[in-house]
């Protein structure tokens, strides 16, 4: 078969079974280097080896995967659709070995990688980062976007080691939490906005003139939820992607916004904002650190989590 949308966990029991795992490293020392002879010193073998385990490669899925074009092997449409699958597997399997043996953040080269929003980014990263520097200075983190409806699958397979937030979802299919703190959406607006001097009653709140961001966030479609469900007007004058720019566009007008109290906190050191919590009842939420089942003996996952801990207790 072509290797055409192919996936490593659609391959039957008994092809999974016969393929021999040594032949990824194999295709990825050619990818990487173009040339037999360099994948061969790469790996510590013979150019033969190289040879032969590339033909298996083709047997196996039915095609050249590398055409020399002068002294380069160069992928085929199939080894490109391959690459990533297989060095995602690669990187699985490398994980699961460190996660095995103890963590040691003081001599420690991984790389965290890390499903957040941007809010996520705002409240956490900059604590995480700062406490990284001190405790584990080769340590690194990679910040990734998933989808929520995603992160179950990035967790399990490994694209991700966690995922920080409001995901009640995960747990029914074995992801583990653990709880970093709790959190609320209220209604954010500047210092001295004509709300000050008014009842605040959910008539008030359907009057207002919202900026709408973070459409995306569990949270945030938890409040929108609830303001449905009651028949609450909710006007919108633009809606947005990102919410870093709120601040500005709220410094400037009437309009209001929905956001984390959390991120209120944080950005209104200097009180040019105000905020009031929502006049029909939204509850928090836990915003936790997220693990597939199958990693949650990882040391230096459990160390990392206990990091951020404590810097959210600071």
């Amino acid at each position: 078969m072509t290797a055409t949308g192919f996936r490593l966990d659609h391959m039957d029991h008994k092809s999974l079974h016969r393929f021999d795992l040594n032949l990824i490293k194999v295709f990825l020392a050619i990818c990487h280097c173009g040339n037999l002879t360099q994948a061969a010193d790469r790996l510590g073998l013979t150019q033969p080896a190289v040879s032969h385990a590339l033909r298996r490669l083709r047997d196996e899925f039915g095609d050249p995967l590398f055409v020399r074009v002068g002294n380069s092997m160069t992928p085929s449409q199939t080894a490109m659709t391959l690459r990533p699958a297989f060095e995602q597997a690669l990187r699985l399997v490398g994980d699961t070995v460190q996660a095995s043996r103890q963590f040691d953040p003081t001599v420690s080269t991984r790389q965290f990688r890390i499903a957040m929003t941007d809010t996520g980014e705002f409240v956490i990263l900059p604590r995480l980062l700062a406490a990284l520097h001190k405790a584990a200075p080769e340590v690194t983190v990679q910040s990734m976007r998933i989808a929520p409806e995603d992160l179950h699958s990035a967790l399990r397979t490994g694209q991700i080691d966690a995922a920080i937030g409001f995901q009640p979802g995960l747990e029914p299919v074995g992801a583990v939490p653990r709880h970093i703190m709790q959190d609320k959406i209220v209604c954010l607006f500047r210092s001295g906005h004509p709300l000050a001097g008014q009842d605040w009653t959910a008539e008030t709140f359907g009057g207002l003139s919202f900026i709408d961001v973070g459409r995306d966030a569990t949270g945030y479609r938890l409040a929108r939820q609830q303001i449905a469900d009651l028949g609450i007007p909710y006007r919108t004058v633009a809606q947005l992607n990102h919410f870093t720019i709120v601040p500005e566009i709220l410094r400037r007008t009437d309009f209001v916004a929905l956001f984390p109290y959390s991120v209120c906190r944080m950005m209104n050191r200097h009180g040019e904002f105000d905020h009031l919590d929502l006049p029909f009842g939204v509850p928090t939420f836990d915003v936790s650190f997220w693990v597939s089942q199958a990693f949650a003996a990882d040391a230096a996952l459990t160390w990392l989590y206990e990091l951020l801990l404590t810097q959210m207790e600071c």
